[in-house]
């Protein structure tokens, strides 16, 4: 059975540094952070006090307010960045089979925040017994962005959420990949969402020491690859992509902005919140995209790395790079958005899919920043271009995005210039 080519043709995103795709990357290339004071709710009595907010989104662009009430916010984030990704599109789906229109959505949490108002409802008047809103278990479930994609959409074809930590949205993606190639589908509405800037989201990430405590400077908090970096910055938002077979796009006249050709998956099998120290996992995740895609390690020109600024997982990652690489590693250039939008947790990969996409399409690298001369690691090695403080112009062939998540779950996806 010969494969089917997938490629990229809309781009939809909710983030902290901004409500669409063009002022998101505006942003990432300009180095801002997204970080600052958390106004989700009082964080004074927490060890960490900041996220990666996203701010000014107005649901009512996209639902009327009593809509609005049925749903989770990470579910209202998603809807955002699925609307302005058909949009970006162009797909006429008074013309389209909607049977062959599928749409697999993630998110690693879903409806915390729902969880957390129906929970603290119920203690406070659990005398007069049990009282929850008949929206509780919808607004709360990880798929439920997936199912109202659809519906306003008109949607059939296959459709589910993939739930996998932070790795959720780049095996949302891999499945989409797989589910075109295979002829299942024309294409697909996929990506991730994610809203866990909340008490329990930070409690919990605090209780577990994961978070960066630095309140005292939120902007340079997330700082990757650097010795003082003393644990991530927790984010939210959205990221929406449409994959389209690649005849189905020609025939309807599409812009193309990059083509997928390779996926990988693995599992570390070592810890439940700790990448393996020698990165076996992300080694063997990057390989198996890499040899998916038919692919030697030397066509790779860029790597939007996991590096989520905490202390263990930044040198597995490196030295998995150098593993798998080689001598080709120090012709890389690499990069870790997250120092500028948090971890997006669910949302990650399909964010840093995208910028993979739009390094393709404009010819530069977003760098990390927050990294200070001298502020070095002695675990990593500082000849590999980590592309600190400052955008790196480049042309860029093919670049590869790496999602890691609890549990050991291990996603790549390598996306290509379309020709």
């Amino acid at each position: 059975m010969e494969l089917k080519r997938v490629v990229v043709t809309g781009l939809g995103a909710v983030t902290p540094i901004g409500n669409d795709v063009k002022t998101t990357w505006k942003n990432v290339i300009e180095g801002k952070s997204g970080a600052g004071p958390i106004t989700h709710f009082d964080a004074s009595l927490f060890k960490t006090q900041f996220a990666c907010e996203v701010k000014d989104f107005d649901p009512t662009n996209y639902l009327d307010k009593k809509e609005v009430r049925k749903f989770d916010r990470y579910a209202l984030l998603a809807i955002g960045a699925a609307a302005e990704a058909m949009e970006d599109s162009n797909l006429d789906l008074e013309k389209e089979d909607r049977n062959r229109i599928g749409v697999i959505f993630s998110a690693g949490i879903g409806g915390i925040s729902t969880f957390e108002e129906e929970v603290s409802y119920y203690a406070m008047n659990k005398d007069k017994g049990p009282r929850f809103n008949p929206f509780f278990i919808p607004k709360m479930i990880a798929d439920i962005a997936t199912g109202q994609i659809s519906m306003i959409y008109g949607l059939h074809g296959p459709n589910y959420a993939t739930v996998s930590a932070c790795a959720s949205s780049t095996n949302a993606i891999s499945d989409a990949y797989n589910l075109i190639r295979l002829g299942k589908a024309n294409a697909f509405v996929t990506g991730g969402a994610e809203a866990a800037i909340t008490v329990s989201g930070v409690g919990g990430f605090n209780a577990m020491h994961a978070l960066s405590t630095r309140n005292d400077s939120p902007e340079t908090a997330s700082r990757p690859f650097s010795a003082s970096r003393d644990g991530f910055v927790i984010g939210e938002g959205a990221a929406c992509l449409i994959l389209e077979e690649l005849e189905h796009a020609k025939a309807r006249g599409a812009h193309i902005y990059a083509e997928v050709v390779g996926v990988g998956m693995s599992a570390d099998a070592y810890h439940l919140t700790a990448s393996h120290p020698e990165g076996l996992g992300a080694k063997l995740v990057m390989r198996n995209a890499l040899e998916d895609a038919n692919m030697k390690p030397e066509e790779i020109d860029y790597v939007n790395v996991h590096g989520t600024s905490t202390p263990v997982g930044d040198i597995s990652e490196s030295r998995a790079i150098l593993d798998v690489f080689g001598e080709h590693s120090y012709k890389l250039n690499i990069s870790s958005t997250k120092s500028m939008t948090g971890h997006l947790l669910g949302a990650a990969g399909g964010l840093e899919s995208i910028f993979c996409i739009l390094a393709i399409q404009n010819g530069i690298i977003p760098p990390t920043i927050n990294h200070t001369e001298g502020d070095n690691d002695p675990e990593i090695d500082y000849n590999l271009n980590f592309t600190f403080n400052k955008a790196q112009k480049r042309e860029v062939r093919t670049a590869i995005s790496n999602t890691f998540g609890f549990g050991g779950h291990n996603s790549s996806a390598i996306f290509k210039k379309y020709n």
